[in-house]
């Protein structure tokens, strides 16, 4: 029986100490705020560990289900990445491309018809190309 005692104090100790964490949580302090000229108490709280950990928690858990309720239930949903219309996104995107496509061409044209304007009104420069280009004379061939 005597190698059993130091296995009977670990598991004395273990639930001693889960008794005293759950006396530590249980524990009551108070909280009192004064003014700091008068020393006059203003409020005064009566709190324990697990009070404030419940107020903590519910107001972490208030907050995530008001921001998550605030993301799906409203347009901003959409300025999350992925979560839009994936299908208006690309449909935007092949407009873009082809209003892009459509203003180069209206451009080009644009400038044919300029230039076109210019030549029939005359009043484009001619630059002549006076270089003297030597082409070999042919030869005559007898087939």
């Amino acid at each position: 029986m005597g190698t059993n005692l130091p296995l009977l104090q670990i598991m004395v100790m273990a639930k001693l100490d889960a008794g005293g964490t759950l006396q530590r949580l249980r524990n009551r302090y108070r909280l009192v705020v004064m003014n700091d000229d008068t020393y006059e108490e203003v409020v005064t709280f009566r709190l324990s560990r697990m009070s404030v950990y419940v107020a903590l928690s519910t107001v972490f858990v208030l907050l995530v289900g008001l921001t998550v309720a605030l993301i799906v239930f409203t347009p901003l949903k959409y300025y999350i990445p992925g979560f839009g219309n994936v299908q208006a996104d690309r449909e935007y995107r092949q407009l873009k491309y082809r209003t892009d496509s459509l203003e180069k061409q209206v451009n080009y044209q644009a400038q044919y018809i300029d230039g076109l304007k210019k030549v029939l009104n005359g009043n484009v420069a001619v630059h002549l190309d006076t270089t003297r280009l030597q082409v070999p004379k042919e030869e005559e061939s007898s087939d």
